[in-house]
């Protein structure tokens, strides 16, 4: 009866050890597939503010409409200038004074213009692509608004394009994925979604940490 006792006691240890490895190897690959996607998604993101500022530096707002984003991106150029200060007589003060006075100013020379396609991407149609939610098997793309908001009495361009963690991790345990949606931390993506730019502030920023790379612009 002992002998049968104690070996009950083993299986019941031997299937406790085995859940609780299962549970930390399950956490641990979770981890790998979920950095090494959201690695992927801040690399598309970050290529969308590009363009996006790209978009704003020339026309003066951001781009909702992907394609016509792609299509600016392919057609469009920056205008190369140079800032010289200079001096001229002031005719007014002249005037006004019965002497010669000068004023400073500032001329802008235009030196050329360059394609904003090999500016930014210098040789790579990635560009193309970006839209596209770099997780194999999910068709998702990033969603992208633009927009203005009001601050001042001004209208502000703001833009954002954002990501789900559900889309992001679609595969993945659903336990895992609710906890990954929760998490609060300096070294982590807090929220639901892996976002650059905003619609309600005037904001280029994405929002994951610096362990993944340069955040700003």
């Amino acid at each position: 009866m002992k002998l049968v006792i104690q070996l009950v006691l083993w299986v019941i240890i031997a299937a406790l050890g085995y859940l609780l490895f299962n549970s930390v190897y399950g956490e641990v690959q979770f981890n790998k597939i979920k950095e090494k996607r959201y690695i992927a998604a801040i690399e598309n993101l970050k290529d969308i503010r590009v363009a996006q500022l790209a978009h704003k530096t020339v026309t003066g707002k951001y781009e909702g409409d992907f394609n016509k984003l792609v299509r600016f991106i392919d057609t469009a150029q920056f205008t190369l200038t140079q800032r010289r200060d200079s001096t001229i007589r002031d005719e007014e003060r002249s005037a006004q004074l019965g002497v010669d006075m000068n004023k400073d100013i500032v001329i802008i020379d235009t030196l050329g213009f360059r394609s904003v396609k090999d500016s930014l991407y210098k040789g790579s149609d990635r560009y193309k692509t970006m839209i596209n939610v770099p997780v194999e098997g999910n068709d998702a793309k990033f969603e992208m608004n633009a927009g203005f908001i009001e601050k001042n009495n001004l209208q502000i361009p703001v833009f954002e394009a954002k990501v789900s963690k559900e889309v992001l991790l679609y595969d993945q345990p659903r336990d895992y994925v609710i906890k990954e949606k929760q998490v609060v931390s300096v070294d982590a993506v807090n929220g639901t979604h892996l976002t650059v730019g905003s619609m309600v502030d005037i904001n280029t920023n994405g929002n994951w940490p610096k362990s993944y790379g340069a955040n700003d612009e």
